[in-house]
C-alpha cells in the first residue's frame, strides 16, 4: 500500500493500525510533512519528493493501494477558504491549479505503472470533480468509480486496474 501525498502519514498509519502486517510506504514533496510521516509510520519507508517518482523502483507494478490525498482546491478559490486552513496549510498541500485537477491528472498518468495487477487508486477529491477525477483516470486506462459518504461530505474516486 502507498500512501501518496501522505502528510502526516495518517492514512498510512491507520492501515498499519488496522492490518500490522501490511507493507505501508508513503511520500510527499513537503520536507515537513515527510519528517511528520517518518514518525508515524517506518521511517525508512517514507520517501521525499515528488507523486510516484519519489517511490523506489522496486514498488514499480507491485502496489495493491494507491491512496492518494492530493491538493484538489483550485487556485482562485485558496483565498476563500477557512483561515485555519488557508493560513496554516503549506501551498503545495491545497493548491490543485486552475481546476483543481492538476496532481490527479498526474496521478492517474503514472499509476498504472505503479498497481500491481488487480491493484486500485483511490483518490479523495470534491463532489464537484469527481467527473474530471474519473475522467482522468478513464485516460490512463482505469476503470473509474466514484462513492460520496454524505455524513462526513466525503469524495473518493477509485480507479481499478482492467
Amino acid at each position: 500500500m502507498v500512501d501518496l501525498c501522505c502528510g502526516s502519514g495518517a492514512v498510512g498509519a491507520a492501515v498499519l493500525a488496522a492490518v500490522p502486517a501490511a507493507v505501508v510506504h508513503a511520500a510527499d514533496i513537503d520536507a515537513a510533512a515527510v519528517r511528520c510521516a517518518r514518525r508515524n509510520l517506518p521511517p525508512e519507508r517514507v520517501h521525499a519528493g515528488d507523486l510516484g517518482r519519489a517511490l523506489p523502483a522496486a514498488l514499480r507494478g507491485r502496489v495493491d493501494v494507491l491512496a492518494v490525498n492530493a491538493p484538489y482546491v483550485p487556485t482562485a478559490r485558496i483565498p476563500l477558504m477557512p483561515p485555519e486552513a488557508r493560513d496554516h496549510e503549506p501551498a503545495t498541500a491545497l493548491d490543485g491549479g486552475d481546476d483543481g485537477l492538476d496532481l490527479h491528472r498526474r496521478v492517474a498518468a503514472a499509476a498504472p505503472a505503479l498497481l500491481a495487477p488487480g491493484g486500485v487508486l483511490l483518490i479523495e477529491t470534491s463532489t464537484e470533480q469527481a467527473a474530471g477525477t474519473a475522467a482522468a483516470m478513464t485516460r490512463h486506462g482505469l476503470l473509474p468509480h466514484t462513492t460520496e459518504d454524505p455524513d462526513v461530505a466525503g469524495t473518493v474516486v477509485r480507479g481499478s486496474t482492467r
